[in-house]
């Protein structure tokens, strides 16, 4: 995928890695604004080119008295505003044909959730919005099958799609990353390692997911190591009261110093 293809990006002819970054769900508009100011200073004197991310609504969680959204128009809507006001563009997570169409008036790139990325309907209503489309690899996936999910938004009339490897179950409560996979889907589609995901640690007794956030920097400089195309890591600035996935989320004071060092590997990688 040419990352021209994104409405607002910049930097793209500054032989780094992209990056998807921002909250894992929209808590406030204040919130999302003071996150997104910090990311876009930091990308925009590292040349990182940069796509805000934040999720309208968390359809996929454990117990029922989770943490779902704000209001699905209203956080939307602060996702339009941090585009309008940054210059960058947005992209969110669906999780029903309806959601496509609905997000697709908001944001630049509609992503496809890993346990859902098998739903056919869902990804080829995301297709069909002409957006461009990010689909996250299952966690029961393997990285051969992201070829067939590539295909249908294709087969659908949109060259627009990337693929991201969010980890693989290893065993009841963790995760791996197979860095065989990145290459592998490479062949695919442009490949995005989501960092910050890898690192969950599935709660099956409380409901309540943990991770594993002090291996965030491990995980980001092997996946450029390996090439990768583009990164996902959700940050916050209070990750322990953070409404969604706190657990595994890495810092925003954190943020500047690890974008520094994965610049300078991408840039060592570069010469070989």
């Amino acid at each position: 995928m040419d990352l021209n293809q994104i409405p607002q990006i910049k930097h793209t002819q500054s032989g780094n890695f992209f990056l998807l970054a921002g909250p894992c769900a929209i808590e406030g508009e204040e919130m999302a604004m003071r996150i997104a100011e910090k990311l876009v200073s930091v990308t925009d004197t590292l040349e990182i080119p940069f796509v805000f991310k934040g999720s309208f609504k968390k359809a996929n969680r454990s117990r029922v008295d989770s943490f779902t959204g704000i209001g699905d128009e209203k956080a939307l809507k602060i996702l339009q505003k941090v585009s309008k006001e940054f210059g960058v563009p947005t992209v969110t997570d669906i999780h029903t044909n309806e959601d496509a169409v609905m997000a697709a008036e908001y944001v630049d790139v509609l992503q496809i959730p890993a346990f859902l990325v098998r739903q056919t309907d869902l990804v080829v209503a995301a297709a069909n919005t002409g957006k461009v489309v990010n689909l996250k690899k299952g966690q029961f996936m393997s990285p051969e099958s992201m070829k067939h999910a590539v295909q249908k938004v294709l087969d659908s009339n949109n060259q627009k799609v990337m693929v991201t490897d969010r980890g693989t179950m290893f065993g009841y409560q963790d995760m791996i990353v197979d860095f065989r996979g990145i290459p592998t889907m490479q062949q695919y589609a442009t490949t995005v390692l989501d960092v910050t995901h890898s690192l969950q640690q599935p709660n099956q007794t409380i409901g309540v997911t943990g991770g594993r956030p002090d291996m965030i920097e491990t995980i980001a400089k092997a996946g450029i190591a390996v090439g990768v195309d583009g990164i996902f890591i959700e940050t916050h600035f209070d990750p322990a009261n953070a409404k969604s996935d706190g657990a595994n989320m890495l810092h925003l004071d954190y943020f500047e110093s690890l974008m520094k060092k994965l610049v300078a590997i991408r840039k060592t990688v570069n010469q070989f």
